[in-house]
């Protein structure tokens, strides 16, 4: 397993957890930060074992505060196009590398720790959570997909008016928009977090795995075609001994153990 400097990373079972470590900084993404948040999803996504996956932030006050402004400051115009492509590149990793991950947002989600949690298939947010967009008021935009995955959970006019007005909005108010699954206290937010994770490991990974394909297409084709793609992957499903011990197990009334084969 590899080293890292700005990460904590840690593997129990078929669950692993991403821990971003920088609480005195508020967790913020620098580029090194986010190298080594790549190097440890392509780690989650190469083990085999490994069937879902955490992400939090060190410290109760912030899941992360976004980009670091400090080195934000010196970018060129490339140097800016680099970064976003960089963070881009590994939260899309998040979102499409096949396997489920879970955002534990226990305090700020602002900016890149925003667009962070919006890659996870899934967000939890603690009572204390504040999520947002505040770049426009440091005179730039979105730029690591949060502009373009906000319009697809909460919707054209809510993206807009985070995006706009760059003011967060509360844990409560995330899950009335949808942009949360779930808020819970404080001090449950890790517990509750790794539940799900070990609730979404005990399934077939080859479901797991088509089911996020097919969510995650529905929003850039028609309906028809959407449709012909989940049969197919249906399809699929049906070729595999997960599929055999689903069955078997309903019938015998008992637990199934998936292998993902």
């Amino acid at each position: 397993m590899e080293n890292f400097t700005n990460i904590l990373f840690e593997i129990r079972g078929s669950v692993a957890t991403v821990t971003l470590n920088r609480p005195e900084k508020l967790n913020t993404l620098s580029s090194a930060i986010l190298e080594e948040l790549r190097r440890a999803i392509q780690e989650i996504l190469g083990r085999e074992g490994v069937r879902a996956a955490v992400i939090t932030g060190a410290g109760e006050k912030a899941f992360s505060a976004g980009a670091d402004v400090a080195e934000l400051a010196k970018f060129s115009v490339t140097e800016a196009k680099k970064f976003a492509e960089l963070g881009q590149g590994v939260f899309n990793l998040i979102e499409n590398g096949g396997k489920p991950f879970i955002a534990a947002v226990n305090g700020h989600a602002f900016g890149g720790g925003c667009e962070l949690a919006l890659a996870c298939a899934i967000r939890i947010a603690s009572e204390n959570a504040r999520l947002g967009q505040p770049e426009i008021k440091l005179g730039f935009t979105t730029g690591f997909g949060g502009s373009q995955r906000l319009a697809r959970i909460v919707g054209k006019p809510r993206a807009l008016e985070l995006c706009l007005f760059g003011e967060p909005i509360d844990a409560k108010t995330a899950l009335e928009w949808g942009l949360v699954n779930r808020v819970v206290p404080q001090e449950r937010i890790i517990s509750e977090a790794a539940t799900l994770a070990e609730k979404l490991a005990s399934y077939s990974p080859v479901a797991v795995k088509h089911t996020l394909e097919a969510i995650n297409s529905a929003f850039d084709v028609p309906l028809t075609e959407g449709q012909a793609f989940e049969a197919s992957l249906f399809a699929l499903c049906f070729d595999t001994e997960d599929k055999k011990e689903g069955i078997a197990a309903f019938f015998e009334k008992r637990k199934p153990r998936f292998t993902g084969k």
